[in-house]
């Protein structure tokens, strides 16, 4: 599920299946805002290699956090039956993806391995990877982004099981603070038989690291 983010102040919001969606500020404003940061930042909006910036930033941040705009319930919504009797792992590995710490707004990046026992039927691969993209276009931890891509594949395929690793790199550490550059951070989160058989657990890691 979703984060619930409280509303700020004069902001309205509408609340939306699992999570309360604020009305966005106007184009305006948020150029406005890149210009406050940047003169914040010590230079001047107005120089000819800035004067464009703030409508760049703001087109940027649309692709950048278009995860606030998809729907993981939508993207999942229709399910393959006749699959032949096939029942056993299905695995997707080294799904890159881009991310912004919710804590400094700084990118982390790295790669989501997804794999799963089907119960009532299977579901595009692509659409595993368009989950991880729902999800990390969003200021996001790492650690729930994990949460939520292992449920929302959960809630919609009813599978025996669901195994996701994450791997990434923050920026927040690299550039910034302890600045120690190639660092990496691994969140796993298992449910159903990943999660209560240890050897399916080592299978699905087996098969994630064994076969590069």
């Amino acid at each position: 599920m979703d984060a619930v983010v409280k509303p700020l102040n004069a902001l309205s919001a509408v609340p939306m299946a699992d999570k309360i969606v604020m009305k966005r500020p106007s184009r305006e404003e948020a150029e406005a805002a890149v210009r406050t940061l940047i003169r914040w930042a010590g230079d001047d909006p107005s120089r000819e290699g800035l004067l464009d910036t703030p409508k760049r930033v703001v087109k940027a941040y649309e692709e950048l956090y278009k995860g606030y705009r998809e729907n993981a319930d939508e993207i999942l919504d229709r399910v393959f039956e006749d699959v032949g009797g096939y029942d056993d792992m299905v695995l997707v590995r080294d799904i890159p993806f881009y991310s912004h710490c919710e804590h400094h707004m700084v990118p982390f990046v790295g790669r989501a391995h997804i794999g799963y026992y089907p119960a009532e039927g299977v579901v595009g691969l692509s659409k595993l990877a368009r989950v991880v993209d729902t999800f990390s276009r969003r200021l996001q931890t790492q650690e729930t982004m994990t949460s939520q891509i292992v449920h929302s594949i959960d809630d919609a395929l009813k599978p025996r099981g669901v195994a996701v690793i994450i791997e990434a790199e923050h920026m927040c550490m690299s550039m910034r603070g302890v600045q120690k550059h190639g660092s990496s951070t691994i969140t796993t989160q298992f449910t159903g038989v990943f999660r209560d058989d240890p050897a399916e657990q080592a299978r699905f890691l087996t098969m994630v690291r064994g076969l590069r």
